[in-house]
């Protein structure tokens, strides 16, 4: 069984969630996939020890996450960029990195969306609804935007996003 970028996204919204309760239907509905997709999902992070259960709850194993997510992950997903266009920002054009390290003069990498603000160059989501999850969980956001550049990212943003991500996930572990 191999691993889907939407366990990827299912695997970043348990660690958005933190240790608050959680089901499959709640997981589908602000993730915008099925229950079904959600539960695959979570078998194949388990089967992938990307998630481990214990006393019957399901939490991400956050330093097989992390080690999957800095080293392999842009390997499986490797990202599709384009043309200018307007969408959400995301890897070095969003928070937290974007404090750390915009150039007034660069040009942001963005999810193409139609309620997006910032033209910059077309960058694919890890999985195609993740632009809409983001809008409805800031912490998911972030934690997106921080693969996306580790994904996509110079050495630079990939460093730097590898350091904050691995921050968050400790925290949460």
């Amino acid at each position: 069984m191999s691993v889907a970028p939407q366990d990827v996204l299912v695997m970043l919204k348990l660690v958005a969630i933190g240790q608050r309760a959680w089901s499959y239907n709640n997981l589908a509905s602000e993730l915008g996939i099925s229950s079904s997709q959600a539960h695959l999902a979570v078998k194949r992070a388990l089967s992938a020890r990307l998630a481990l259960r214990q006393n019957g709850q399901i939490t991400p194993q956050v330093k097989n996450l992390e080690e999957f997510l800095v080293h392999g992950l842009k390997y499986l997903c490797i990202p599709q960029r384009g043309e200018l266009t307007r969408g959400i920002p995301t890897a070095h054009g969003a928070p937290p990195l974007i404090d750390m390290l915009i150039d007034p003069q660069d040009v942001v990498p963005v999810w193409p969306h139609p309620e997006g603000k910032i033209r910059g160059e077309s960058f694919s989501p890890i999985f195609r609804s993740a632009p809409e999850a983001s809008l409805r969980d800031s912490e998911l956001y972030q934690l997106l935007a921080l693969v996306d550049a580790i994904r996509g990212g110079r050495a630079r943003e990939r460093t730097l996003a590898a350091r904050e991500l691995g921050k968050r996930l400790k925290a949460y572990g």
